[in-house]
């Protein structure tokens, strides 16, 4: 499929009541998401919601363990995942890195073209997934900051 008719896809996503197109020729699948502006609200609401509790693992620890709220990090296209930012390099970020918001966390390639995923707000990585060089779904979690 030439990208031409990718971008006459996503014109139509566009124009449309659609939010989801998927669209197979050969042997190659082109999916197209499109969130409505009521949407993107309620996805903020249930990126919240979603939200989990992590304990201090160090039972240890000095001080007490308290619960610490973490953002989920999660995949917003359908791709192939990846760590970092070429072959034999090092990963963009690591478990314990500090990140600022905006920073760049991994890379998901769709249809030749690369999306980056960036730190949705500062913090400290507390997840990260397996995943590299490998397909993630739309939605998938990829990290989670505190």
């Amino acid at each position: 499929m030439d990208l031409l008719k990718i971008k006459t896809l996503i014109d139509f996503v566009g124009r449309s009541n659609i939010t989801e197109l998927s669209v197979t020729e050969k042997d190659v699948t082109v999916r197209i998401f499109r969130m409505l502006p009521g949407q993107e609200a309620a996805a903020e609401t249930q990126q919240e919601a979603g939200s989990t509790t992590n304990l201090a693992q160090d039972a240890g620890a000095d001080m007490p363990s308290r619960p610490e709220k973490t953002y989920a990090v999660k995949a917003s296209v359908f791709g192939v995942l990846h760590r970092t930012p070429a072959p034999g390099e090092p990963p963009f970020v690591a478990i314990g890195d500090e990140v600022e918001e905006g920073q760049t966390l991994f890379v998901i390639e769709a249809m030749k073209v690369f999306n980056t995923i960036a730190a949705p707000r500062s913090g400290r990585i507390t997840h990260l997934t397996e995943i590299d060089n490998g397909e993630v779904e739309t939605g998938d979690l990829l990290a989670e900051i505190a």
